[in-house]
């Protein structure tokens, strides 16, 4: 394997357990340029789908649909943790599942994923270097994703990859800028505080969701680079799915998520430091 391949790869791997995260939690858009199997590697981070903002603009939706909205996302908030299973499929490039407990709490994203490739050209890549699936475990400052045996004997026989969220920020030509504060601030509510900015809101009705009686709300979000925010939310105001659905450079992003179990104990620890590579060091190292 040349550096030039680890290095994509392990931008690969970023982009994988970001788009995991954040499909978890809030919307993303798609890497801004090429994929691991391009002239370049691929931003590792998706683009925020607030316009201009790692956070929603205030607001602009009133009356009663508003209150709705703002009593689950208030809930949501406060719940703290969850169970989440969600898929991210994004174009040809990738698509993948991912299933774990996530929490959100004052001090930023927390918990583990278990991600599984299930498509497109990176999971070819990753298949090819024996890995079909992954372990991710976000922490306030950094995630760490989990590589397979024969990609470990090329990082030195290191079988964890450590992303600090702010030496993302670099990569992509600026692309990952506000990369941090936007993994900081990942809650499922923000898909809420999303559809509080979107002027065509709409309440769509009462809808069965996994034997569970929720009410369907929908709206469009981002001007010109649009995208459609669906969410479904049981009776005590909590999300219990999110679909968006956007377009990217790589073709189009649809996102799902379910949560269930909220309040949920989440952990996440950190493996050995003798078994984990630093991102940032091992692309100095592969000429990155």
């Amino acid at each position: 394997m040349t550096g030039t391949t680890v290095c994509r790869t392990v931008v690969a791997i970023a982009l994988t357990a970001t788009l995991a995260g954040l499909t978890g939690c809030t919307s993303s858009g798609g890497p801004a340029d090429g994929g691991p199997g391009g002239s370049a590697p691929p931003a590792a981070t998706p683009q925020p789908s607030a316009p201009s903002s790692t956070a929603p603009p205030a607001p602009s939706l009133t009356g009663p649909s508003a209150e709705a909205l703002r009593a689950v996302e208030r809930a949501t908030g406060r719940a703290g943790s969850a169970r989440v299973e969600s898929t991210t499929v994004m174009g040809s490039e990738l698509s993948l599942k991912a299933d774990g407990a996530l929490g959100w709490r004052d001090d930023g994203l927390t918990g583990t994923l278990t991600i599984t490739y299930t498509g497109g050209t990176t999971a070819e890549t990753m298949r090819r270097l024996g890995t079909t699936a992954m372990e991710a475990r976000y922490l306030p400052d950094a995630y760490y994703a989990e590589v397979g045996d024969e990609f470990a004997d090329r990082v030195g026989g290191r079988h964890w990859i450590k992303y600090v969220y702010e030496d993302l920020e670099d990569l992509g030509g600026g692309a990952g800028a506000g990369f941090a504060d936007q993994m900081r601030n990942t809650t499922p509510n923000q898909a809420v505080k999303l559809l509080l900015t979107a002027e065509d809101v709409r309440k769509v009705g009462e809808e069965k969701t996994r034997g569970r009686r929720t009410t369907h709300w929908t709206g469009t979000v981002g001007g010109a680079t649009a995208q459609t925010v669906d969410i479904w939310v049981d009776d005590r105001d909590l999300l219990v799915k999110k679909v968006e659905r956007g377009r990217t450079e790589n073709g189009e992003l649809t996102q799902t998520a379910y949560y269930s179990e909220y309040g949920v104990t989440v952990s996440a620890e950190r493996p050995p430091a003798a078994d984990t590579a630093d991102f940032k060091e091992l692309l100095a190292s592969q000429g990155g």
